[in-house]
């Protein structure tokens, strides 16, 4: 018997997916059509054996994920449960807190898996590894190959070749350790559990030996990356499974959509049903495209390739839409185009509006190249990137936003380029300005790499 724990964090969590993460949890945010965490599950439900899935994190139960629990267990007929953490207790504190609900049913082995990762999920692959191994391991870690400059960015894995035992674990190192690094999925036997309570037990020793214990962090909160990989790593205890498929984080909105791209590239083995087609009297499809049944769009419109329409969008004469998510309830009017960007729940778009973004995909010339984690700010402006439009925008017609982030319920009176808009209603102050700060604040100037207050 299997189960599966999948880690979903919580609101503090994620804030480099804002404004999007508003709305709704970030784990729950659609990607290629269905939420985010949905991919891991249906993963993990094909395995066979699998008894159970727990979702473990600190969001408050909320009547959206309870709807989505439901949902996703009538159509895989399989177990989900939410286990909600008490306050955030790192990657290995959590399922140690929770190791009873875990263990209860005696499973051989559980998957562990971080909710904002995009992968192919290798598990059967993984299980079969494990299984051709023996005993003499208690966790397998899923690996992949990164260039030497973007391998400092994630936790590095230095293998012995020939057995593939971890020998060394460094957590994003500042200097090249290895090529090889991890994944954020793994598979354990319950022995894992003991080599946490060992972190937990000298957590414990250590506060109480400290004069002043206050401000230091409690001893639940454990991280497998810093407290117990670097420990076991050299000890024979884990192994690293290397896949060559598809696998990127999900930390920002520009990788939510060079994920949809994957997800919707893996449908053509995986869901074909999901994916839409040019017929007669529908609109021109290129490349992948995932449409909602209830989306209404004009045939003369075009998509794709790369794009996930959402439920109840309506799309207008015209309309052109590439390498982009349009959500819930959005419209976009006759004729406007919509580029590398995402338009949030219920925003219009108005006619011959231009809303465009600048793709933030790995370099196409490197083979190992991951999608980089941009800054929010870099060389004192905005680091471009694709646009976003919270929920509730209103953009005008003929207009255009480039490489902006406009925040909930906004209605844009002219072109944005480079910009955080937080607020739309500039005004000329009352009183008396000298000429460098009048200028700074007229509404009828262009603004460039600048948050709009």
């Amino acid at each position: 018997m299997l189960k599966a724990v999948i880690l979903i964090g919580g609101p503090q969590k994620g804030t480099r997916f804002r404004p999007l993460s508003f709305e709704v949890p970030k784990p729950l945010f659609p990607v290629a059509g269905v939420p985010m965490l949905q991919h891991h599950i249906e993963a993990c439900a094909k395995v066979p054996g699998m008894k159970e899935i727990l979702l473990l994190g600190f969001y408050q139960p909320n009547e959206e994920l309870n709807r989505f629990l439901m949902t996703v267990q009538q159509e895989l007929k399989v177990s989900v449960r939410y286990l909600q953490e008490f306050a955030a207790l790192g990657t290995a504190g959590g399922i140690y807190h929770f190791r009873d609900q875990i263990l209860s049913g005696g499973p051989s082995a559980f998957f562990l898996m971080n909710a904002d990762v995009c992968s192919a999920f290798p598990l059967l692959e993984m299980l079969r590894f494990h299984g051709n191994h023996g005993d003499a391991h208690c966790g397998v870690l899923l690996g992949t190959t990164a260039n030497r400059t973007q391998s400092l960015n994630y936790g590095c894995i230095v293998e012995n070749q020939q057995t593939n035992e971890v020998l060394h674990f460094v957590e994003k190192p500042s200097t090249f350790v290895s090529d090889i690094i991890n994944c954020g999925i793994y598979l354990f036997t319950p022995e894992i559990f003991g080599h946490i309570g060992a972190v937990f037990q000298r957590n414990q020793q250590d506060r109480l030996q400290e004069e002043q214990p206050q401000g230091r962090q409690r001893a639940e909160v454990i991280h497998l990356e810093q407290d117990v990989f670097t420990e076991l790593a050299g000890q024979q205890r884990l192994r690293v499974y290397k896949t060559q498929h598809f696998w990127s984080q999900i930390k920002s909105a520009g990788s939510a959509i060079y994920a949809s791209r994957l997800y919707l590239d893996q449908y053509k083995h995986t869901h074909p049903e999901r994916l839409a087609s040019s017929a007669e009297g529908g609109p021109k499809i290129i490349g992948n495209v995932y449409i909602h049944p209830t989306a209404n769009i004009d045939p003369t419109a075009v998509l794709g390739p790369n794009v996930s329409i959402g439920k109840g969008v309506c799309i207008g004469a015209g309309v052109r839409v590439r390498e982009s998510i349009v959500l819930h309830g959005a419209t976009l009017q006759d004729h406007s185009c919509v580029l590398n960007s995402i338009v949030g729940w219920d925003s219009t778009v108005g006619k011959w509006a231009r809303v465009e973004g600048t793709p933030s995909d790995p370099n196409p010339n490197d083979p190992y190249a991951k999608i980089d984690s941009e800054t929010l700010f870099r060389d004192g402006g905005l680091t471009p990137s694709i646009t976003i439009l919270g929920c509730n925008v209103n953009i005008p017609s003929e207009v255009i936003i480039r490489n902006s982030i406009v925040l909930p319920h906004k209605d844009l009176n002219r072109s944005f380029k480079n910009q955080i808009i937080l607020y739309t209603q500039l005004q000329e102050p009352d009183h008396p300005l000298d000429s460098a700060s009048r200028t700074r604040s007229s509404s009828g100037l262009s603004f460039k790499n600048q948050i709009i207050l």
